[in-house]
């Protein structure tokens, strides 16, 4: 079929049915809800048998859905409507929720059924975020499958829903979600306290006071049992600051002032944790202990080592590269085979911090420095041979962070994960992928892949050969599986032979990483200091959410005319099948 996605964003869940639908040969397209004259011009132009919308605030003009067949993904069970759907299931402590593909009509989240699923929820308040990508993006893959099916068979009718069943009591239509349904005390509970952040994770955020400042809250974890008054600044450890709550204490590793961005808490509270102490790991404290809040975490079991980190939101300032390398070079330093280098179950890696970045002085410096600091981590990664080294990509990753691993000696994917290399953000890229990019997928594959800026899934990437082995979707049992494959690779005499052939390629390299690093830098270069591509421009953008204006050609159903060549070095090869970047040859923006 002809599909087309309505959609206000191209998010995570959004890619995920993109790669899917392509995957089964369907003709997809996307066509992003900038007002309502576009969305009309935009399907009348695309032409589809089915419009899907897996990710929509927007209303669908009447034009549309009395004309097309147009199929709305909500994030909520049969009942219930609105769109603060999982803020009030946090909120109010659900312990079952759903998914819903309803048909659009005239009042929002009232049209008829075409599928529905539900799942549990975890009786520990989730992120929002962790629960989007998480128990939603699957059930809603399972619906649009479902819809799919249906579509094709022209008797089919979706069902009333006044007489679909209620499969979780007490849901009903629910307003929007205000910051007064969110408000809390510091001398709450901790458990309340967290659940409503919880509730606003990603977005909004809960509005609150900290340390006199009026702020907007996220990324909340436990802390350890009270040590002083509600409200108080009690520690601070690697970005994240400690308050005191009404029976224990909180861990707040993001803030963000009224029309600002979104930053790590330490950093925007700044010279007001001037007398604030710093909180080191106690010794002896176990990594799962609240006292014990870090986003770095190495651990021993046997013969493989295991380096977990898990930034917010995938996303990576030269701080947190900074004590990656550290931890890495500590976990190579450990007598063991193997080395698991295992990101967040929500990201993998989103590359550079955007935000940290634009917030800076000077951001082109900031830009240059977290870059540097990002390529020394993939250096590290590359030139292991103490042990041998797995990425495993528990997450989807983005932009830099796909390239991030792509240095070790095995990726191993979560099955239900997207990558998606390098975001239109005007930057040429670097993390050393003209070096370790071509050689896993050719240096034809990897032009197209940078290229065209398109998201590929866990099952696609295995087939293109950018991912080694894919994993269970379910994140305990990827875990698991991860294990079975880091013990297989641990055996002594197969981990000697690989890492003894490691050190031979990388010996016998005859053009050496510093010459790709140097090349990448130097397009990097010019588009942080001499901002060719609009770099300035397209971190400011993201960073502030502002709308596209329109949607990128390459998203588009129709064909999409010439953009405006820009002049993009070419990923080729040095000779001897080894890649390298040639001189630019112009390519479609």
């Amino acid at each position: 079929m002809r599909i087309l996605l309505l959609v206000s964003a191209f998010n995570g869940l959004s890619q995920r049915v993109w790669c899917t639908l392509r995957e089964a040969d369907h003709d997809v397209g996307v066509l992003l809800a900038t007002s309502p004259k576009d969305m009309i011009e935009g399907v009348r132009a695309a032409r589809p048998d089915l419009i899907l919308c897996p990710f929509l605030k927007e209303r669908v003009p009447a034009e549309v859905w009395q004309n097309w067949r147009t199929v709305i993904i909500h994030p909520g069970p049969v009942g219930d409507r609105g769109p603060s759907s999982l803020d009030w299931a946090i909120a109010d402590g659900a312990r079952r929720w759903g998914v819903t593909a309803l048909q659009a009509v005239e009042e929002m989240d009232a049209g008829p059924i075409w599928a529905t699923r539900t799942f549990p929820l975890p009786a520990a308040p989730p992120r929002k975020s962790s629960l989007y990508t998480g128990p939603v993006a699957d059930a809603a893959l399972e619906c649009v499958a479902e819809v799919l099916a249906k579509a094709a068979d022209p008797d089919f009718q979706p069902v009333p829903t006044d007489d679909m069943p209620t499969e979780v009591p007490g849901t009903r239509l629910r307003p929007a979600m205000r910051q007064e349904d969110r408000a809390f005390d510091w001398a709450d509970p901790t458990e309340d306290i967290l659940r409503r952040i919880r509730a606003a994770d990603g977005a909004p955020g809960v509005r609150t006071s900290v340390a006199g400042l009026d702020v907007f809250a996220y990324d909340a974890h436990r802390g350890p049992a009270r040590t002083g008054p509600p409200g108080t600044l009690l520690r601070r450890r690697q970005g994240a600051v400690l308050v005191g709550t009404g029976d224990g204490s909180l861990w707040l590793g993001h803030l963000r002032v009224p029309d600002g961005v979104k930053l790590p808490a330490a950093r925007l509270l700044g010279k007001r944790l001037r007398d604030v102490p710093d909180a080191p790991l106690p010794p002896g404290v176990e990594p799962e202990s609240p006292a014990a809040y870090r986003q770095i975490r190495y651990r021993r079991a046997g013969r493989v080592g295991w380096l977990t980190f898990d930034f917010y939101n995938g996303a990576m300032s030269a701080g947190h590269c900074r004590r990656l390398l550290a931890a890495l070079r500590h976990a190579a330093a450990q007598s063991t085979d193997v080395l698991v280098l295992r990101g967040g179950t929500d990201s993998f890696s989103n590359g550079i911090h955007l935000n940290v970045i634009d917030a800076a002085p000077d951001p082109a410096a900031a830009a240059w420095a977290t870059i540097r600091a990002v390529n020394e981590v993939c250096r590290e990664i590359i030139t292991c041979t103490r042990q041998v080294v797995i990425a495993g990509y528990a997450g989807s990753a983005g932009a830099g962070g796909v390239m991030l691993g792509l240095g070790a000696d095995v990726v191993a994917a979560r099955s239900g994960i997207v990558l998606n290399p390098y975001y239109d953000i005007g930057l040429y890229g670097s993390e050393l992928h003209t070096y370790s990019l071509p050689r896993r997928v050719g240096a034809e594959t990897a032009q197209r892949l940078i290229d065209d800026k398109l998201p590929v899934s866990a099952g696609q990437a295995a087939s293109l050969g950018l991912v080694d082995e894919v994993g269970p979707r379910h994140p305990e049992a990827y875990t698991e599986w991860l294990a079975e494959l880091a013990a297989e690779l641990a055996e002594p005499r197969a981990a000697k032979a690989r890492r003894a052939a490691k050190a031979r390629r990388l010996s016998g390299e005859r053009v050496p990483l510093d010459v790709y690093e140097a090349r990448e830098l130097a397009e990097m270069s010019r588009d942080m200091w001499a901002d060719r591509s609009g770099f300035a421009a397209a971190r400011r953008a993201f960073v502030s959410k502002q709308r596209p204006a329109s949607t990128p050609d390459r998203l588009l159903m129709t064909p999409a005319g010439p953009g405006r060549p820009i002049a993009r070095p070419r990923i080729t090869d040095d000779g001897d099948g080894r890649p390298a970047v040639r001189p630019a040859v112009p390519v479609s923006a």
